[in-house]
């Protein structure tokens, strides 16, 4: 089940949004898309649902990979509908704002834990040489260049 934020949450969250997704979250044409994609696949009934969870995945509190189970769990929606309207979402709305999504979303690499100290010999830690390769003899795929 998704998660109700309240006004004042939604805009802490929105400060902190890259400027593509916040144009993204208030454009005309978003709104256009979910309301065309609604009407194509006959949900127009669920258009503020939709336009709430494409807000969700907009705005950092519902990632994209969760939005078709959503769309299934929340509105009811048969699978094969739910992954159309989703894909097609995807597409029109998620898709042109890829790489800002990706930087909300990403989960920050935390360290490996400190496991005891060992100490290493210069040897060790010097880098190994590397033989060159040689070709071989004669390359039969090549043409020759005249």
């Amino acid at each position: 089940m998704s998660k109700k934020h309240t006004s004042e949450q939604f805009w802490k969250l929105y400060e902190k949004l890259p400027q593509e997704l916040k144009d993204a979250l208030f454009a005309e044409e978003t709104g256009n898309n979910i309301h065309n994609i609604c009407e194509r696949n006959e949900i127009e009934k669920y258009l503020g649902e939709m336009v709430d969870y494409v807000g969700q995945v907009l705005v950092g509190v519902l990632p994209l990979e969760d939005f078709q189970e959503i769309l299934e769990k929340e509105l009811k929606l048969k699978k094969s509908a739910a992954k159309k309207v989703a894909q097609e979402i995807n597409r029109f709305i998620f898709y042109p704002v890829k790489p800002a999504l990706e930087e909300i979303y990403k989960v920050p690499i935390t360290p490996p834990p400190a496991g005891p100290k060992v100490a290493l010999s210069p040897e060790a830690v010097a880098p190994s040489e590397e033989k060159p390769t040689t070709p071989p003899a004669k390359d039969v795929y090549r043409e020759p260049i005249e």
